[in-house]
């Protein structure tokens, strides 16, 4: 279960010497709670909270997308990756960025199956065969407001960039205010 709130105080019980948090929540999680209060061990991970990003602002980002493949002559998967690799964040694993080597000749922008962006680190196994490491990038499904308003900057400046019409100031401003999100201006 996922829910927002604030932290409370804190306090340390001295006789086990264990630390208790106080949770404000905004929602009801009184079932939750039940389901769980008899249990021996729980899990918890507290986290900064930033809202979701919305389906609105990934849907202009893939009409971004197909536009900008449409002007350049790539696929729409290959623009959505290098996009992402450019703008996009990283995957990451216990704090550190996760790598896939790729045989040499896979283009990674083409790859349809992972987000990637390619480093100039190869690696040859023991048969002399040549990989390029590549970073995993994030899919934009997983973004916060902040990361995919990052992500739609940088896109939007590449279209302006081909002449592509992006949307008005006036728009923007209202999506600014529709997904809690600041889009350059120009």
């Amino acid at each position: 279960m996922e829910c927002t709130g604030k932290l409370g105080g804190l306090a340390i019980d001295y006789a086990s010497g264990r630390q208790k948090i106080e949770i404000e929540v905004n929602e009801d999680v009184r079932a939750e709670y039940d389901r769980l209060k008899d249990k021996d061990k729980l899990s918890v991970k507290i986290v900064q909270y930033r809202e979701k990003r919305s389906l609105d602002a990934n849907a202009y980002f893939h009409v971004l997308v197909g536009k900008i493949a449409d002007i350049t002559g790539q696929s729409n998967i290959y623009m959505k990756n290098r996009l992402i690799s450019e703008y996009g964040e990283y995957e990451r694993l216990c704090g550190n960025l996760v790598s896939l080597p790729l045989d040499d000749d896979i283009n990674a922008y083409e790859v349809e199956f992972a987000h990637l962006q390619p480093t100039t680190e190869t690696h040859i196994n023991s048969k002399g065969k040549v990989f390029r490491i590549n970073l995993v990038m994030r899919g934009s499904h997983t973004y916060n407001t902040k990361e995919m308003s990052r992500l739609i900057d940088g896109t939007v400046e590449e279209a302006k960039a081909l002449g592509i019409e992006t949307k008005s100031p006036e728009e923007i401003r209202e999506m600014e205010e529709r997904w809690g999100m600041k889009f350059e201006k120009a």
